[in-house]
């Protein structure tokens, strides 16, 4: 598996796994093995890519390129654009983890994360949330996301297998959340 940065002619693809795991789109037994719940465009993509070079890729060599998992992040600055978002970057003054204080200086967005079924299970979600973590490392101490409670496989692949620690929980336009976060640097981490 190769685990790489996004290019602008990947989009395609992405788009493709972003509509078989949307919730909008998956099948509802699907939905208990996770799902994405943020729809973005060809555009929304692009400058993710080209402004925050934020989207990690696992691809699969063996099966002519295939991309069969993307992690989004950026900036808080990226994801003001979405009300969940700009929630969550008004209450950064009210989060505190590792003992400082959060904010859109010192901790960026990471999610949604897609992952082809097929690939599940695999240590594929492991091995991209690290890479995307080491790709934000130099411009951010911290990273911060959140899972929707009503998709505990995401939880627990956040937690179990990532190593997020849970921050707090939050309630937005009826739906419950996590905060999670992780220290990006080593030296941070071992706080």
């Amino acid at each position: 598996m190769l685990y790489r940065h996004a290019l602008v002619e990947d989009i395609p693809e992405i788009l493709e796994l972003q509509k078989k795991y949307h919730v909008l789109t998956i099948s509802e037994e699907d939905k208990a093995d996770g799902f994405v719940t943020t729809l973005f465009t060809p555009e929304q993509f692009k400058e993710l890519i080209e402004v925050e070079d934020g989207i990690t890729l696992a691809v699969d060599e063996a099966r002519e390129n295939k991309i069969v998992a993307y992690a989004m992040a950026a900036s808080w600055e990226y994801w003001s654009a979405w009300p969940l978002f700009e929630y969550m970057i008004e209450d950064l003054a009210n989060t505190t983890y590792c003992g400082e204080q959060m904010s859109t200086k010192n901790s960026y967005q990471y999610g949604p994360i897609a992952i082809d079924k097929e690939y599940r299970g695999k240590g594929v979600m492991k091995e991209l949330f690290d890479y995307s973590l080491a790709s934000m490392a130099e411009r951010y101490p911290y990273m911060l996301t959140f899972v929707n409670q009503i998709n505990p496989r995401s939880y627990e692949a956040h937690t179990r297998k990532a190593g997020c620690d849970v921050i707090k929980t939050f309630e937005f336009n009826n739906n419950q959340y996590w905060e999670l976060g992780k220290a990006t640097r080593a030296v941070e981490q071992a706080k």
